[in-house]
Parts: structure tokens; C-alpha cells; sequence
């Protein structure tokens, strides 16, 4: 099977840098074995957090950060780059209503009751900035176990701001009509696309607000119809309403998978999903065709002129340390860059602790291409980008989204210029 540039990896990076090439013309295929970590983490594009520090503005704070860093993944790329990465997506998922920018980080809540430093936000989450302040109440629904938002309220309250603002937070629960017993995140998500149900609920949460509260929901306002939920409950309660992301599956992220999906099939991009890559074909330090394993147990050869890895880190499967300590990428054997050797510690005993083994990756130049064993780029044509990538520690830094946008979007622009 023939295409223009094979992306493997249907995760944010994956799917940004796929539609990008098909936008342009590219014959395009996606090939992954799951959907990625969209339905796992916020819709939220986080770019730099904390530097170790909290940042306030991204864009200030980046060059030190790198010149700290140079062996991030940042530093491969250029920081009116990640701002074109930003408008890009804007404008792909309209839908969404994407607001913020570099020059500043938002504080949206998380369900801990942790103020979380963010630069681009969904209009879902937007009213739930916290930097100046204000009075909250979040919303607690009967039957879902994975919300707790006396907790979320009371970690809250007890927030210290950069700004020295205060915040008032408490939790208002509801006994919404037709609950289960345990109702997950997807359940609600389509419930509240129902008129009735969102009356009811509206009904009864409206007696039990008070003046000037903004009213925090658990990241579950709809699917497919979630701008018209969020409209309606803000007209029937008279307040602004916004969105906490939790526990997965993460609603927010499924809508963002949903919006670049759909425009990269529009494009006329090709997706196979429930695909394993077993091998690759090589010829001249040019990657020449991915074996690719489907579900049923069919192997095809898809080949490219360009190939785009984007399979994401050890979470994923794309990275996988052996009983003997060795470390690989699972894909094309490529070196993994970062491991400590096996005689020295990888990792440590505290679960917030510097592991040695948290930047291990693969390693790339400047255009994104994967490094070989002598230091120069493995094959000519190909590309890595997101959790794949060697240098970072996205869970620290909160910088996962961040990163996957940027270097999808950076690497689908080396193959564009390789094109021309």
C-alpha cells in the first residue's frame, strides 16, 4: 500500500502532524494500535508549567529553560514554531474554542484542588481560570464515584495565588433524575446532551448557588453538542459554567481526538486503527515501508516516502525495558537515548522523585530525525515526534500537550519543505 507519508500513532502529535500533511496534499496514512493519550489527559495545551518554579508566561521563560535544557525536545524547535503550532490548532478545532497563548499561563483547577498552570485552554475550561480569584462552586453528581468536589473545593480554598487574590470555593451536590449507581465520565457526557436532563439538573442546582459564584462542573457537559450544553446551563443558571478535568477517560480529550480525526479524514487522510508495526523495509539510510500486524493477524506493507513516528513513550508500549534491564524502541530498533546503565540506579524510591530513566527517549536533530548509533540522523526520511522523544519530563515540566502539538506540527513541516 502506497501513500505520500505514513504517521504512526494516532495520539496528538501523531494526529497533528497527519493532518497538517494531508491538508497540504499528502497522500496521507495513519497507522496505531490504540487511540492514544487524548482519551486519557485534558484538552488543555500545556507548554511550560514548571520551570522547576511556577511559570507565569511560557514564552519569557523558555529560553532559560532551554539554555538549561538543550537536550530537550523545545530546543529542536523554535518558539514562533510552537506559536504557529498553537494558531494552527485554533483553527482546526474551532469547534472547541480554544483561548490563551504563550505569553501567559491560565490556572484552571484540577479535581485535587490544585491551581495547574495551562497556556491554551477549550472555551470549556476557560471561565475556570483562577489567577484573579473568585468565588466557586463545584458540582458534584450522585452516582459518579471518580468526583469529589468537597475535596477539590477545600484544597482550594487554601491556594496560594502568584497574585495574592483569594479564592472562596465550596461543593454543592445534586441528586440528578435516573442515576445509577456509579456513572462514568462518557455516561454523563450523554446524558447532559438530553434537554430533560440538563433542566433537572439546572433546577435543582440553581436554589443552591449563591451571588457571583462560577460553577465548576466535572469534565462531562457533552459529546458531539457540548458548546450548546454549556450555553444552556450558563442562560439557565445566570452564571459562568466551566469544566474540571479528572480521572480518565477525559471527555475534553475525546472531543479533541473526535475534531482532528474528522478534519484529517475530510482531508482526505487515511486511519487504520488496531495496527502493529513489526518490522520495516530499509534501503540507503531511507526507511522504505513499515510491516504493519492488523487485529486479525494480517501483515501489509505500507510504503512511504516519509515516515512520521509518533507512538508515544514507555506508557504506550513504544518503549520497553526487558527483564534484563535493556531498553529498546519497539518499532524500528532505534537507540533509545537516556538509559543509565544497568548497574546504576533508574529509578528511585519516592513517586515525585529525579528517576534517572524519566528523560530516556529517542534522541534527534534539528529537523526532528531520529538519531543511529554514530550520532547522525538513522534514515533521512524519517521523523519523531511527541512522548516518543527523548529529553523531557512532561509529568514535571507539565508540558505533555504542549510537546506533542509542537513537534507533530514541527515535524510535519521538515516533510513539507522536503516536498517543495
Amino acid at each position: 500500500m502506497r501513500s505520500d507519508a505514513v504517521v504512526v500513532g494516532a495520539g496528538l502529535s501523531g494526529l497533528v502532524a497527519a493532518l497538517r500533511l494531508a491538508e497540504a496534499g499528502l497522500k496521507t496514512t495513519v497507522v496505531a494500535q490504540g487511540v492514544g493519550s487524548t482519551h486519557l489527559s485534558p484538552a488543555s495545551i500545556d507548554v511550560l508549567g514548571y520551570a522547576p518554579d511556577l511559570v507565569e508566561s511560557p514564552a519569557r521563560a523558555l529560553p532559560a529553560f532551554l539554555a538549561e535544557h538543550p537536550e530537550h525536545p523545545y530546543a529542536r524547535i523554535s518558539l514562533e514554531l510552537i506559536e504557529q503550532s498553537v494558531a494552527w490548532l485554533r483553527e482546526r478545532a474551532e469547534g472547541l474554542g480554544y483561548t490563551g497563548s504563550l505569553r501567559e499561563n491560565l490556572l484552571v483547577p484540577t479535581a485535587a484542588g490544585v491551581p495547574a498552570p495551562t497556556a491554551v485552554v477549550p472555551a470549556s475550561m476557560a471561565a475556570g481560570d483562577l489567577r484573579s480569584g473568585g468565588r466557586f462552586a463545584f458540582v458534584g453528581l450522585r452516582a459518579m464515584k471518580s468526583f469529589h468536589p468537597a475535596y477539590l473545593a477545600e484544597n482550594l480554598a487554601q491556594a496560594k495565588l502568584p497574585s495574592g487574590a483569594g479564592i472562596e470555593a465550596r461543593a454543592v451536590r445534586i441528586t440528578e433524575p435516573g442515576s445509577e449507581p456509579d456513572v462514568g465520565a462518557l455516561d454523563y457526557a450523554r446524558a447532559f446532551e438530553d434537554a430533560a436532563f440538563r433542566r433537572a439538573v439546572a433546577s435543582e442546582l440553581k436554589v443552591q448557588l449563591q451571588s457571583g459564584e462560577a460553577v465548576g462542573f466535572p469534565a462531562v457537559l457533552g459529546l458531539d453538542r457540548h458548546a450548546e450544553v454549556r450555553r444552556e446551563l450558563e442562560e439557565a443558571l445566570e452564571r459562568p459554567v466551566f469544566e474540571v478535568t479528572g480521572l480518565p477517560p477525559s471527555v475534553p480529550g475525546i472531543r479533541l481526538f473526535r475534531a482532528l480525526r474528522s478534519a484529517f479524514r475530510r482531508a482526505g487522510g487515511r486511519l487504520v486503527m488496531g495496527a502493529v508495526v513489526v518490522g520495516a523495509g530499509t534501503s540507503e539510510r531511507s526507511v522504505t515501508s513499515l510491516s504493519v500486524r492488523a487485529a486479525a493477524g494480517r501483515t501489509t506493507a505500507y510504503e512511504a516516502r516519509w515516515f512520521v513516528l509518533a507512538t508515544g513513550g514507555f506508557a504506550s508500549g513504544a518503549l520497553h525495558v526487558d527483564s534484563y534491564g535493556e531498553v529498546r524502541e519497539t518499532a524500528l530498533g532505534l537507540p533509545v537515548a537516556g538509559v543509565p546503565p544497568v548497574e546504576e540506579p533508574r529509578f528511585l524510591p519516592g513517586v515525585f522523585d529525579d528517576h534517572p530513566m524519566s528523560r530516556a527517549g529517542l534522541a534527534v536533530d534539528e529537523r526532528l530525525r531520529p538519531l543511529g548509533p554514530e550520532g547522525a540522523a538513522a534514515f533521512h526520511n524519517l521523523f519523531a515526534a511527541g512522548a516518543v522523544l527523548a529529553g523531557a519530563e512532561p509529568w514535571r515540566e507539565r508540558s505533555g500537550n504542549g510537546l506533542a502539538l509542537a513537534t507533530g506540527f514541527a515535524a510535519a513541516s521538515h516533510i513539507l519543505e522536503d516536498a517543495s
